[in-house]
């Protein structure tokens, strides 16, 4: 439709001009999109913090530790003793009291015991040798009066142990006590099930062997398993002998 200029002079005196030309002319002009923002990074979580760790960092995070109330009552926390590159591992439950004392794991009644199954398939803590071992507990703190770990507690502190698993590179792990067993496997089977055979996690890509054995404190209340347990170690022997081929 076309309009003299007159008429279209009063149209827009009126405010009432040809209003279709107008939305035209603005459909015309092109939109302009708003910038498009980058997307949040994710915040790194407690487990990825602690894979990345080396051995003074992880040390430190332990020692400063308040992840659970057990940071409350502990003397200090126990990380671990022996040879950082050793084929073997050990990984014992949590610490007791002289443990909780000491800063060390397996120091007591127990751990001598633990010392005399080592000593008698050629093993031991000392050193860094072929011969020296890795020890280590799931829990990083002593529980109150020797309780068994609490679910939560296994679950803050098991990147720890992962992380150290990682670090040292072990042939084998050798899995003392059914807490530590069912953290490490993810299960729920008893001891009697879970020894015997091998069973493998992954850590940092890498499959690790576990043998699953009887906890040293188990062992001196119940003398007639000793024979199981050297079963286990010598079976942890093999796997680690058949790895060096």
């Amino acid at each position: 439709m076309s309009l003299d200029p007159a008429r279209a002079r009063n149209w827009h005196r009126l405010g009432i001009g040809p209003l279709w030309l107008e939305r035209a002319a603005s459909a015309a002009v092109p939109r302009r999109e708003p910038p498009k923002q980058p997307a949040p990074e994710r915040e790194e979580t407690r487990p990825q913090r602690i894979a990345r760790m080396d051995w003074e960092a992880l040390c430190g995070a332990v020692a400063a530790c308040t992840a659970c109330a057990l940071c409350k009552t502990r003397k200090q926390t126990v990380f671990g003793v022996g040879f950082r590159s050793a084929r073997w591992m050990l990984v014992g439950e949590a610490p007791g009291a002289e443990e909780d004392q000491r800063g060390e794991p397996f120091v007591g009644q127990a751990g001598r015991l633990l010392d005399n199954m080592l000593a008698a398939v050629g093993l031991t803590r000392a050193g860094e040798t072929e011969r020296s071992v890795y020890i280590a507990n799931v829990l990083k703190c002593r529980p109150p009066g020797n309780r068994n770990p609490e679910p939560a507690e296994v679950e803050l502190c098991e990147p720890f142990l992962l992380r150290q698993v990682e670090l040292v590179r072990p042939r084998v792990v050798v899995v003392m006590g059914r807490f530590a067993a069912q953290s490490l496997l993810r299960t729920d089977a008893t001891i009697a099930s879970l020894r015997g055979r091998v069973h493998t996690i992954d850590v940092g890509g890498r499959r690790v062997p576990i043998v699953v054995t009887y906890h040293p404190a188990y062992l001196l209340r119940n003398l007639a398993d000793k024979a199981k347990s050297w079963a286990d170690l010598c079976l942890a022997r093999d796997i680690c002998d058949r790895a060096a081929d």
